[in-house]
């Protein structure tokens, strides 16, 4: 038990640090720059992905060990992770819709995108190829939404300095936070020890 805890914690660590959706691969990196403009968007976002990421991870465990060693498996999963989000995304809709019609007022414009981005796909992809076991699953999916809140937090906390007068004008708004994550992608990369091969 103290092993699959341990496993667990760990891929949770790895991924929102080592291989961080943003700051590594890139994945949700416009969602995040859209979310970090309001701190009550980084929370809701965050919140939404990490949710999303774990239960998809886990209905993606199922189906992973089911078809991934079929000859020609591979080929649907990504039609099964299509399939696996948008079922929880209508589930959610329904319960909010339901059971919290307040919150639900709130979120509708919002919800699509923290659920279909490429931080959510990406979560499943990465755990086909690095979570091992169910276990493995649940802490690579929701440390991918830790993960992404961090991301988002640092872009929040540079939104304001990088939106000053003192920035060229054609590189403020989007060009300018790009950058921003290429140098924060560079400072983690730098952290987790990764050494650039030529």
């Amino acid at each position: 038990m103290s092993n699959i805890f341990a496993r667990t914690i760990s891929l949770i660590m790895v991924s929102v640090f080592t291989q961080n959706a943003i700051f590594d691969r890139a994945f949700g990196a416009n969602v995040a720059i859209y979310a970090s403009r309001k701190d009550s968007h980084v929370i809701g976002f965050s919140i939404g992905i990490t949710v999303m990421t774990t239960l998809a991870s886990m209905i993606a465990y199922l189906f992973d060990g089911l078809l991934l060693p079929l000859p020609y498996g591979d080929l649907f999963m990504p039609l099964v992770y299509v399939v696996i989000i948008s079922l929880l995304y209508v589930i959610g809709l329904f319960i909010l819709w339901r059971g919290f019609p307040k919150l639900y007022g709130k979120v509708k414009k919002y919800v699509h995108l923290a659920i279909f981005n490429c931080a959510v796909f990406g979560a499943l992809f990465l755990n086909s190829t690095f979570g091992k076991g169910f276990a493995g699953y649940v802490g690579y999916g929701f440390g991918t939404g830790i993960g992404f809140f961090v991301a988002c937090f640092l872009i929040n906390i540079a939104n304001e300095k990088l939106s000053s007068d003192k920035i060229p004008k054609i590189f403020r708004g989007y060009p300018i936070m790009m950058i921003y994550i290429g140098i924060i992608s560079l400072a983690f990369n730098v952290l987790v020890g990764y050494t650039a091969e030529f």
